[in-house]
């Protein structure tokens, strides 16, 4: 007798990522509980049953302190809803590909359109489906049903529909049903949605059947995707379905058997049918044989070829043509921790992996992207010291000394004294940031590399420097960046050389401290007002020459303007009031009042607003004397020219008597 095993039977990635996030909540010591069985396997929800894994009918049905996981299969919007609205601990698995489905169900109504779906109207995942429509909905079991549909609703053939199958649907039928609708629907958009793995298992069984005497179809008697399986076989030669190898038919001597198993199987059941055959048959050296090539046994550190058919945001699921389902954990497929699976790989992706372990219970591989990569970036990074090479990568860590780079798969650290240009300097900006470096050290039994950046920033900046000189002159404009400030002035980055801006060069205005005008990191315009190349010194100019107050003042406030003004300080001999911004003038003490006074304070305090008269401007000496006396004479002669200039026949009343005039 000989067997053969089909390559993809047993564990579909979805069905086994659900089930190991059954088993990882269970060694994470937490209670689990799931939205229906797990998988349509009695083996599977058996074992999970025995370690106290609760099947439940609603979110509403999770006791408390329990984990509630959604299978593969997905669920409606409204069992979504429910589930944020108690607040139920909860671990969504849904195989991406049904998400998927979710998404053009929800988004054909969006657009109008009917959404026509294939598959068992009473299955699991047809039911997750339809409750994420948001707009008409039909479902057809195949293409008898579709034909008494477009029979019983002729408006079908014009309206626009979507068309997506069930995960699991058989392929063979959805071809027939593609065949009928564009024949008859004149706005309809289709959608391959059957599983990947599916298709592929279907199109093996199909090939193992035609060739074989008998097929052996391992899974439950629940599950869709094993019924469909041994529909498929069962065209082309005797097929039995079993669920567990004491179902097992004895096998006339001769005859070549194939085997094949539905998604929810587990690698394990399908050894355990192998192993039983071989006893039931009692050829022991075919058993080994087969069991060696059909299974074949693989070994940690061992390099597999794989190709990506799943990803979710934990793991990348891979097959490698063997039994066991292939993942690779986040962690494992890069060294930077911040990127996403679906940023790194995508469906199809074909890459090299390293075996880290293998469970052959449940029929996983773990597997490694990084550390393959790694391998190979050794070679590069040995390169790059010989040479002196500059490379390029990204900080992705800030650690105790120094920060961590990542070129490539390559971790290269990078000390705090080589880390920045100078020292003191904050490490934590340069997070995330990509880095020109260099490396200085190889250690590939320590698994060590260490590099530079402050090399390769230094000859850069001395570069920049040396052409830099080449082309300032003085008057040149610049866009800066500034660096420090001191208590005479601003240090500003011109592009590898620093310039100074000196305090009186800021504003203006009287300025105590840099900071009033500038603070470090502001982009500032400046120009060159002078050079000391001897030195490498650069002076740099701020104010503009057409923001000058003086250049307002002669402009605007000619000698004998009248203006109001600000009180802004006083001194035994005046007060100084701020006429415009960046100008204030003397109000000496003679021109305060009209009369004599003993000080200032006795008719003037800090911050009094004052009507003034300019009376004198030394623009060479920047001084301007100010006058409210002035204003008081000018008031009061005008008073008495206007009383001066009265009408003669005015009466003017009295109540003084004539001198020469007794009293009575």
């Amino acid at each position: 007798m000989q067997v053969e095993v089909a390559e993809t039977a047993g564990f579909c990635f979805g069905v086994d990522r659900a089930v190991n996030a059954v088993y990882k909540l269970l060694e994470e010591g937490k209670k689990a509980c799931t939205l229906g069985p797990i998988a349509h396997n009695p083996q599977v929800t058996g074992d999970l049953r025995e370690k106290g894994v609760l099947a439940v009918d609603s979110p509403a049905g999770a006791p408390p302190g329990y984990v509630l996981v959604i299978r593969s299969h997905g669920v409606a919007r409204e069992v979504e809803e429910e589930i944020g609205r108690l607040s139920v601990p909860c671990v969504d698995v849904t195989c991406p590909s049904v998400k998927k489905i979710h998404r053009l169900a929800r988004e054909a109504g969006e657009q109008g359109r009917v959404f026509l779906l294939f598959g068992d109207g009473d299955h699991p995942e047809v039911r997750g489906i339809t409750g994420h429509c948001t707009g008409e909905f039909l479902v057809c079991r195949g293409a008898g049903e579709l034909q008494t549909l477009l029979k019983n609703r002729p408006d079908l053939s014009k309206l626009p529909i979507a068309v997506a199958a069930q995960t699991t649907f058989h392929a063979g039928e959805w071809q027939n049903c593609l065949g009928i609708l564009k024949k008859v629907c004149t706005n309809a958009v289709f959608f391959a949605t059957i599983c990947n793995a599916t298709a592929k298992r279907q199109k093996e069984a199909k090939a193992l059947a035609q060739k074989c005497h008998r097929m052996v179809v391992i899974g439950g008697r629940d599950s869709s995707n094993t019924a469909k399986l041994r529909d498929i076989c069962a065209e082309y030669c005797e097929t039995y379905l079993i669920e567990r190898a004491d179902e097992l038919p004895a096998f006339p001597a001769g005859l070549r058997i194939g085997i094949t198993a539905g998604a929810s199987t587990p690698a394990s059941i399908i050894k355990e049918v192998l192993v039983t055959m071989a006893e039931v048959n009692n050829n022991e050296l075919n058993f080994e044989e087969m069991l060696e090539e059909s299974l074949k046994s693989l070994n940690t550190d061992e390099k597999v070829h794989g190709v990506v058919v799943g990803i979710s945001p934990t793991e990348v699921y891979v097959d490698v043509g063997r039994k066991q389902a292939g993942f690779i954990p986040a962690n494992e497929l890069s060294n930077d921790p911040g990127v996403k699976p679906e940023d790194i790989v995508k469906l199809g992706d074909e890459m090299d992996l390293l075996i880290m372990k293998t469970n052959d219970q449940e029929g996983t591989i773990m597997l490694s992207k990084r550390r393959v990569d790694a391998m190979k970036g050794w070679d590069e990074i040995q390169e790059a010291q010989e040479s002196g090479e500059i490379l390029t990568g990204k900080v992705i860590e800030v650690v105790k000394g120094g920060v961590i780079v990542l070129k490539g798969a390559m971790r290269v650290f990078v000390p705090a004294s080589q880390a920045t240009a100078s020292r003191g300097e904050d490490l934590n900006a340069l997070m995330g940031t990509q880095v020109r470096f260099r490396i200085i050290e190889v250690n590939r039994q320590r698994r060590r590399a260490v590099g530079s950046i402050r090399s390769v920033l230094r000859e850069e900046r001395k570069a920049a420097q040396e052409k830099f000189w080449e082309t300032i002159e003085e008057g040149q404009a610049f866009t800066g960046t500034v660096k420090s400030l001191t208590n005479f002035g601003a240090f500003v980055d011109l592009g590898g050389v620093d310039g100074m801006i000196h305090i009186s060069e800021l504003s203006w205005n009287r300025v105590k401290h840099p900071s009033e005008v500038v603070n470090v990191g502001d982009t500032v315009d400046v120009y060159v007002k002078g050079l000391d190349r001897e030195n490498g010194k650069i002076s740099l100019g701020y104010k503009r020459p057409e923001d000058n107050p003086w250049v307002k003042m002669e402009r605007e406030y000619p000698v004998g303007t009248v203006c109001d003004a600000k009180v802004v300080g006083m001194t035994a001999f005046g007060a100084f009031a701020n006429v415009i911004p960046g100008i204030d003038g003397l109000i000496h003490i003679s021109q305060i009042a009209d009369h004599r006074i003993e000080k200032p304070q006795d008719v003037l305090k800090v911050g009094d607003e004052v009507r003034v008269k300019i009376t004198e401007i030394d623009f060479d000496k920047h001084r301007v004397s100010l006058s409210i006396r002035a204003l008081l004479e000018e008031e009061q002669a005008a008073a008495d020219e206007a009383a001066a200039e009265a009408p003669a026949n005015e009466i003017v009343y009295s109540t003084e008597l004539p001198a020469d005039e007794p009293e009575e």
